[in-house]
């Protein structure tokens, strides 16, 4: 975006917060029409929404008044949701509270992660923000249901560990929630592993969670429910592989464990 403006010779201003008391006044002075919002990391003060004549709207990565924070595409596929979209709201001093002006839907994909999602959740963003501006005057501000919202927070690295108690679908959505960043970690035998990409298949009856137990002419981790068939996996200092590789490389066998790191 700024090097955009800055090859159009727009302007651009960059403050390390907008809750010093001279920016208000600043953006005022350059007397907008209205405010966009996108990918900001900061909860704006009411004098900053309102410094524009017709106050500031935002684009958001979730069916508000699902998923408000800052990692609402990650959550919505964490949490194993198949739809979600793009909302335009008017800004209040709320975390993503403010009233809808439009939303635009679209099918999560089930093999799909946070990044494919993201790069797909761009244009859909642009083009809903452009129909906002362009119908802005008739469009009637919708409050949103309060009592129906969820939370989206930043991602921790922790909140990528993988808990192989859990089942293995709510492990794969956890993998491909955290792809690129955290990513989802385990302990294996001798270091660290990351799964960036993983299937749930149907395991043998009786391992311990977090067994590598042989199935389908392969090898997958046993988990609270099924097993868990990583196809992408990146071991500690080291380059992504595919998981026959690093099995490979590895030497391990049926009994292996891995575990919560």
């Amino acid at each position: 975006m700024k090097t955009r403006a800055l090859a159009a010779g727009v302007p651009v201003l960059q403050p390390a917060r907008l809750r010093d008391p001279e920016w208000a006044p600043r953006l005022a002075a350059l007397g907008a029409d209205l405010g966009v919002v996108v990918a900001f990391g900061q909860i704006l003060p009411g004098a900053v929404l309102a410094a524009p004549r017709f106050g500031s709207i935002n684009v958001h990565g979730s069916l508000l008044p699902r998923y408000r924070g800052a990692a609402p595409i990650q959550w919505a596929i964490i949490r194993g949701e198949t739809v979600t979209g793009i909302t335009t709201f008017q800004m209040d001093e709320g975390m993503d509270t403010g009233p809808i002006l439009l939303r635009a839907a679209t099918p999560i994909g089930p093999e799909e992660t946070a990044g494919e999602l993201a790069r797909r959740l761009a244009p859909l963003g642009a083009e809903t923000l452009l129909e906002t501006l362009g119908r802005l005057d008739a469009l009637t501000p919708e409050p949103q249901r309060h009592e129906e919202a969820t939370l989206a927070p930043r991602l921790k690295k922790d909140d990528g560990r993988l808990d192989w108690t859990r089942a293995a679908r709510e492990l794969v959505n956890l993998v491909r929630g955290c792809n690129p960043w955290p990513g989802a970690t385990t302990a294996a035998p001798g270091a660290a592993l990351t799964i960036w990409r993983a299937a749930a298949v149907a395991g043998p009856p009786g391992p311990a969670p977090g067994t590598l137990v042989a199935c389908g002419g392969g090898l997958a981790v046993a988990t609270g429910a099924g097993a868990l068939l990583p196809t992408e996996v990146q071991p500690e200092n080291r380059r992504a592989m595919p998981w026959a590789d690093y099995l490979r490389g590895a030497r391990l066998t049926p009994g292996a464990r891995f575990t919560t790191p």
